[in-house]
């Protein structure tokens, strides 16, 4: 159906407009903006379909051997079950476009409620992480988010990598880092690296890790590095066992350097601190910046 005539004939019910009949969400001006500087600015497509009910007034008939739809073009022909900020981000964009739909008719109100339910309950987004993947292959990668997926691709696949069989690069997984969860942990400290390349990072966060590995050894034979609330933790920390190791070595990222730093804050700890962390890692890297503090010397 031509964008602007979908547009000139669908109607939204909201629960505020309606609130007996209602059913659908309020509108997001904003978000029918975006779609509308997609499409003009962007030359953007939208091949999703926009579900609707057909109304009584829209009079629907398949004509032309069952090829055509025929109905009358007038506001409120068509109720829209799906894709109402599309439709609005349509009437707002000067281009013109051919949009699919899929039209039910002769839907009772309790049939287009339930109908709303099931498309807005039981859709599944793709997975974060697999977004992530996806966004390299459309080249639409910012400069952050590539550096990070070439740090990440160094952990999971050298052989020097200290995470090296805890990653997890496309699927949400219960026992390795995903990539949304490195990325949340390794974004922030990307400014303390300046211009060093994605493997010159890795070295050096790789031998900061190897150190905090070296002393979990020390207290159990589990792997804890890789749960996410003890990685987000302990990547929290880097910056002030960085600034000591820099202050005391120089520019020698070593793993012996690092474990000298890191090695104090391991004195006395109860390994379950880190085999039950909780749900929190900033309350995690709370309790470590207190003992790395607490264990200076001079």
């Amino acid at each position: 159906m031509p964008s602007e005539v979908l547009a000139a004939t669908c109607v939204v019910t909201s629960r505020k407009e309606n609130p007996i009949k209602g059913f659908q969400r309020e509108l997001d001006e904003n978000r029918a903006k975006e779609i509308a500087h997609y499409i003009d600015e962007d030359v953007g497509t939208i091949p999703n379909s926009i579900v609707l009910s057909a109304q009584q007034k829209a009079d629907l008939k398949i004509v032309g051997r069952g090829k055509t739809l025929e109905f009358t073009n007038v506001a409120g022909a068509f109720l829209i079950l799906d894709g109402q900020h599309r439709v609005y981000g349509f009437s707002l964009a000067k281009t013109s476009l051919r949009i699919p739909v899929v039209i039910y008719n002769g839907l009772s109100r309790r049939d287009e409620t339930r109908l709303f339910i099931d498309i807005n309950t039981k859709q599944k987004p793709v997975p974060s992480q697999l977004l992530l993947d996806i966004k390299r292959l459309a080249d639409i990668e910012s400069d952050s988010e590539q550096i990070l997926r070439d740090i990440f691709d160094h952990f999971d696949n050298s052989s020097k990598s200290v995470l090296k069989g805890y990653l997890s690069p496309a699927e949400a997984s219960k026992t390795k880092l995903t990539r949304v969860t490195f990325n949340h942990a390794v974004k922030p400290l990307l400014p303390l690296f300046g211009s060093k390349t994605a493997l010159e990072i890795f070295n050096i966060l790789n031998s900061y890790l190897k150190s905090i590995s070296a002393e979990i050894s020390k207290k159990t034979d589990q792997p804890l590095l890789h749960r996410p609330v003890v990685f987000r933790a302990f990547m929290a920390l880097f910056r002030s066992v960085a600034q000591r190791v820099v202050d005391k070595h120089g520019n020698n990222y070593s793993p012996k350097n690092f474990q000298e730093i890191i090695s104090p804050v391991f004195m006395n700890m109860q390994i379950n601190r880190l085999e039950k962390p909780g749900t929190s890692w900033s309350n995690l890297r709370d309790y470590l910046e207190s003992r790395l503090s607490s264990k200076l010397t001079l």
